[in-house]
């Protein structure tokens, strides 16, 4: 099944926002909390950018396999 254009590229999108999301929260977590809560963000932060990688891997893939041009 070939997967659509506009399919590939909302997967690009959408890895591109988890990225720049997840690792601007990062970024942004205030110092003061328990040990606790920097262990669970760090591996939603790591669980989410893998997740990022595999949609983008998936839109480029997409993107990659389009038709040469009519069939003969």
């Amino acid at each position: 099944m070939q997967m659509s254009r506009k399919i590939a590229v909302f997967l690009l999108a959408v890895a591109a926002f988890m990225v720049f999301e997840w690792i601007n929260l990062g970024f942004n977590l205030a110092d003061g909390h328990p040990t606790a809560f920097y262990v669970v963000h760090g591996i939603l932060i790591a669980v989410n950018i893998v997740l990022a990688i595999v949609l983008g891997v998936i839109g480029l893939r997409g993107l990659a396999k389009r038709p040469q041009g009519p069939p003969v």
